[in-house]
Formats: structure tokens, sequence, C-alpha cells
């Protein structure tokens, strides 16, 4: 079996394009794989355009170290998030076909199941107007769905510091999140590499009452050091750190690890060189005992790729969902995966990831031009213009 033909195709949605590559072989077998590459659509399908030809086409798709390791390695520069992003899309769709191929989910090729179902958490949910009154509403819409974890940011567009009234305003969104979900909901704060370290354990000691489950991204991350002051300084308060989204490679979480930095690592599968890739890096963080919760802003495959790496992890602690609270036509662009019920995604079955593409959604959507930006004004409504 050969790998014969790698087609890139892109679906626009409000906020996000979404990139799909089709991997077809000369036996008929075709896989998939899906990332959403923040305002960097274009450079990954450029770096596609030259790497599939060099190292893709004409390779059987079994022998995925030899694919990873060839594009990781032998273009010579530094693999970084193009790298390896372009690097995940292909492995994926690999992992894809070899599922079909022996007719097995993918969890069977990577050392089997560990739980039959896997905990998610909502995100996307608060595209409303950043009052406690509209917070309130939205959380308790996801509580409805029967959501059992949901994770906001609440700063606005924030960066390094934020003004004494801001301040306040952040405070009366959790507590109304808060007072929506109930005491037994988990609440995750996200601040998205926004704050300085002084200013991110003042908000942390603040939010503490609201019981958060972790403090996501409190500094920027290419700081190891600075996220080390910041666990440190709200470890006594019993409230994990997470982050990870934003590094690419093993080496780049080598002083995270070694500084014991956080306590939870948010690997996004489809910038990490894919699914092997990043059970590696699962099983050395848990060396430190630190849990795996891996980022997932994508579609339907980039939330396949995970649960399936879910399910065999040790140290996985939740699965990040957003298309419950999306347009209804990301969900269609893929059909077959499992839906979130009482807070839980069930465990695949179906051979390879388990999806079936549908090119037709993604040709209704073309393309969007779009600048997701994070640090503007009212960023979480999720609108962009295009």
């Amino acid at each position: 079996m050969k790998i014969s033909k790698v087609t890139p195709m892109v679906m626009g949605t409000e906020w996000r394009n979404i990139t799909f590559v089709k991997v077809e072989t000369d036996d008929g077998l075709v896989g998939a794989a899906a990332v959403r590459a923040l305002n960097r659509t274009d450079a990954v399908n450029g770096y596609l355009n030259e790497a599939v030809p060099r190292y893709v086409l004409g390779e059987d798709p079994f022998n995925i170290e030899k694919l990873v390791n060839r594009m990781y390695l032998e273009d010579y520069g530094r693999a970084g998030e193009i790298v390896m992003t372009g690097i995940a899309l292909i492995e994926t769709a690999c992992w894809d076909i070899v599922g079909q191929a022996l007719g097995v989910p993918v969890y069977k090729l990577i050392g089997g199941a560990l739980r039959d179902r896997i905990k998610a958490y909502a995100n996307g949910w608060y595209t409303v107007e950043r009052t406690p009154e509209e917070f309130y509403k939205a959380a308790k819409v996801v509580v409805a769905k029967g959501y059992k974890a949901l994770k906001f940011d609440p700063f606005g567009a924030g960066f390094f510091e934020i003004e004494r009234e801001q301040k306040l305003r952040v405070i009366s969104l959790v507590e109304a999140v808060r007072d929506a979900v109930g005491p037994e909901v988990e609440i995750l704060v996200e601040m998205h590499g926004r704050f300085n370290p002084v200013t991110a354990i003042e908000l942390a000691r603040e939010l503490a009452p609201f019981k958060p489950s972790w403090y996501e991204e409190p500094v920027p991350p290419e700081n190891p050091a600075a996220m080390k002051k910041v666990a440190d300084a709200i470890a006594p308060l019993g409230i994990p750190i997470a982050t990870g989204e934003r590094l690419h490679t093993s080496f780049e979480y080598r002083e995270l690890f070694e500084l014991q930095a956080a306590d939870i690592i948010q690997t996004d599968i489809t910038h990490f060189a894919g699914i092997l890739n990043t059970k590696k890096l699962a099983a050395w963080a848990a060396n430190y005992y630190m849990l795996m919760a891996p980022h997932n802003v994508g579609g339907p495959y980039s939330t396949a790729a995970a649960l399936h790496l879910d399910a065999t992890l040790p140290n996985f602690k939740i699965q990040e969902y957003f298309n419950d609270f999306s347009e209804a036509f990301v969900k269609e662009a893929a059909l077959g995966l499992p839906e979130v019920v009482d807070g839980y995604f069930a465990l695949p079955t179906a051979p390879g990831l388990g999806l079936k593409l549908n090119e037709e959604v993604i040709k209704a959507h073309p393309q969007r031009t779009l600048h997701f930006n994070l640090f503007a004004e009212d960023w979480h409504k999720r609108q962009v213009k295009s």
C-alpha cells in the first residue's frame, strides 16, 4: 500500500478556518485529518505543498515513524508550529488509514482503551455581552446540555495588566458563572497568556473563592520560569496551572517539566506532530505526575484524534470541545463522532478514526479571510468580519 494523493481542503466558519487533509492510497483506502491553524491557514497549506511530494507521496502509510522523522529532520531548519501542524495532519490521516486497513479503531493500535468514555468540557459558549447577567444565562445553557465542566476567559482584551475597574468586572463574571452552574460543575479559568506574573497571581487569589479547577496559561508560554513563579505562588490555594497549547516540540516542554512549573499539560495533537508524538509526551509528563487535557479547537477530526488518544492515557484528565456551541455545519463536515451526553463522549468504535468525510459541506463553506485577535475588544463573541 502506497500513498497516492494528498488533498487539502479549507472550510470557513465565523471565526476559524478548518483545514482538512484527505490522504488517498493506491488500494482505495482514504484517511483524513484536520486542524484549526489560527491565522496561519495558508502557511500550513504552503508547507504541505512542499513537503507532500518530498516526503509523503509513494510512502507506506503504515510507516508512521519514518514519515514523521523525515518531515521533522530532513528539512534541517528547526520545526515550529507550521511544520509540526503539517506533520500532524499527515500522521493522523495515516493512523486513520491503518485502522481502516486492520478493521480496528485507532486507540487499539496505540495501547488500547483504559476507559470507555471521555469526560468533556465546553468552550466557545460565552459569545454574549460581558455582563454577569449574560454570562449567567449562557452558563445555564451549558449545564442544560449535560456538561459537568466549562471553560471561559473573563478577562476581555487584557494584556500584562488590567485596570481595577476591569478586575472587579472579571470577579463579577466568574461569580455569576459559579452561581449559574452550582458547586458540583467544574469551572476552568482561561487566561490566554495575558498577564505578567504578579497580575496573574493577584487575579488567581481574587478568583480562588469560586473554586476554579485550573488557571490556564496565566503568563505567555515562552518563559517557563515566569510560569513557575505563578505556580509556586498559587500552590497554597490548591488550584493547578494548565498550559501547553502553544508548545510544539518536546524540547519546548523540557524546561517546563524540569521546573515542575505546571500541573496539567494541554498539548494540541494537531500542532504537535500528531497522535503518537503526543502519547510519548504524555508518558514523559506522567513522570512528573502531570495530567493531560489535550487542547482542541478544531472540528470533528481533531476531536476524534483526541478521543482515541485520551482513551489510552493513564494520566488523562478532561477533553476540550467547542462544537456544541458553533455552527451546525462544523459537525456535519464529518459524520460519526459521538455526541457529548451527560458530560462525556462515548468511545469511538468504528475502524480508524471512525469518521466519514463530507466534502460537499466543506465546499459549501469556503475559506474566509479572517484575523481572529484575542487581544481585541469583544473577541469572545467569535464573530470576525471578512
